[in-house]
């Protein structure tokens, strides 16, 4: 048996009923086997693909808070530590009711090779509650907040691990996870990223994970002799990604039609109104009836149904698993070229496969979602140097960060005699960097 299929058994067997766990990491080795077996006897004498797919810490707490009628309730908190070795922990919380052990696992494991990819200093980790912000006041959203970093606040630091947002932690959420950081130890210092403008929050950081999609999507175009001006383009979600990622490719000349909420999604055949979507998500955080309610050409239908829009681009950013099987025969037929991630493994190993061998190009999120860290990162330096760098400075420095990362994706598929399977480039190159950095450090 080869090294890389007992790595996988190990893993099924360790961490039972860990579905999406289990899927992040055979995603990855299968596209490592090649690499693998240059020095598959070396590896496996050092445990290196074992340490890689298991957590250096793993931290599970309860978090009881009150709501506004006084009735308290308990959740259950996460923060799990994957890899340090080329940096500190980085990497979201998310707060939303799906939320367990095995999701925080893979998003954490992904986040590893995310963070490598930027080229930037940071390690991988992830962390979060199954908490429901949604319909909750916000002195009940505080309440919450204040109980859980009333226990984070001992695993994390500015050169130890730094959260930042993440689906259903955004500003507001920051906010209060920061004021209680800093209450707790009275120390003001970069331990959160995405925080607000006034308190060492970085522009563009909101835009970044959008935005950076975009430009990654835009450079794999253009190395295929595809212009994305004139392109129409489906995305799903409603929340930052998706929002920013609209903007940024009505920007390049794009026509967005459709976004998506957990109730429905939305078919604008004249564009999505980016201000009017804001409004309706950001503002008074409503469904999206209410973005028909305000554009009358636009059509809400209930439930899934968003990859059944004929387009060329795909840009599924919403959550896990969101684009099967049969969405991407769909697509296929109806003539998509391109399916592009914004959010995290949103789409199923049996898509991507189709999507592979169909000949239709395919980022992974792991490379294309890697904006948002990367601004995070870039807020980490601002907050260490105590400067704050103009918008543009940020959009400049993250547009080459992702450019970047195509041109390491797309050399590293080359390099293996894979071109154009930008899932292996992206696992390769990611690879590279941090088995370089834990053989240095030695078997820790």
């Amino acid at each position: 048996m080869s090294y890389v299929d007992e790595v996988l058994e190990m893993v099924i067997a360790k961490n039972p009923a860990q579905p999406e766990f289990h899927q992040a990491v055979k995603e990855v080795l299968d596209s490592l086997r090649v690499v693998i077996g240059e020095n598959e006897e070396e590896y496996r004498k050092e445990a290196l693909l074992e340490r890689l797919v298991t957590p250096e810490r793993q931290i599970l707490f309860r978090v009881p808070w009150v709501d506004d009628n006084g009735q308290a309730h308990v959740n259950n908190g996460y923060r799990i530590q994957f890899n340090s070795a080329i940096g500190p922990y980085k990497g979201g919380l998310r707060f939303h009711p799906s939320v367990n052990v095995s999701i925080i696992k893979f998003l954490g494991f992904e986040q590893c090779f995310k963070n490598s990819l930027t080229g930037l200093p940071i390690g991988g980790g992830k962390g979060g509650a199954d908490f429901d912000p949604k319909g909750k006041s916000d002195r009940e959203v505080m309440a919450f907040c204040q109980s859980f970093m009333n226990e984070l606040y001992r695993h994390i630091g500015a050169d130890t691990d730094v959260p930042a947002g993440d689906i259903g932690v955004g500003g507001r959420e920051i906010g209060y996870l920061y004021g209680e950081y800093k209450r707790i130890t009275g120390l003001y210092e970069g331990v959160l990223t995405g925080k607000g403008l006034s308190f060492g929050g970085s522009l563009a950081r909101t835009e970044a994970t959008g935005y950076g999609l975009v430009y990654l999507t835009d450079e794999m175009l253009k190395s295929n002799g595809i212009d994305i001006k004139g392109k129409t383009i489906a995305v799903s979600g409603a929340g930052n990604v998706a929002t920013y990622a609209i903007q940024k490719a009505q920007q390049l000349g794009a026509n967005v039609v459709t976004c998506t909420d957990s109730t429905g999604w939305i078919y604008d055949p004249d564009g999505i109104d980016v201000a009017t979507l804001k409004d309706v998500k950001e503002v008074r955080r409503a469904r999206l009836t209410e973005y028909k309610n305000a554009r009358p050409n636009a059509v809400y239908h209930e439930g899934k149904g968003v990859w059944t829009t004929k387009c060329d681009i795909a840009m599924p950013c919403a959550t896990q698993n969101e684009l099967g099987i049969e969405d991407a025969k769909t697509l296929k037929a109806n003539g998509c070229i391109a399916v592009c991630e914004g959010a995290n493994m949103p789409t199923t190993l049996e898509a991507t496969k189709f999507i592979l061998e169909n000949g239709m190009l395919f980022t992974p999120g792991k490379a294309s979602n890697a904006g948002g860290v990367a601004t995070s990162a870039l807020e980490m330096s601002q907050n260490s140097e105590r400067l704050s760098w103009t918008f543009d400075e940020v959009d400049e420095k993250l547009h080459g960060i992702m450019v970047n990362i195509f041109k390491n994706i797309d050399a590293a598929s080359k390099k293996y005699n894979m071109p154009g399977n930008y899932v292996a480039g992206a696992n390769i190159a990611g690879f590279l960097k941090i088995r370089d950095a834990m053989q240095a450090q030695g078997i820790v």
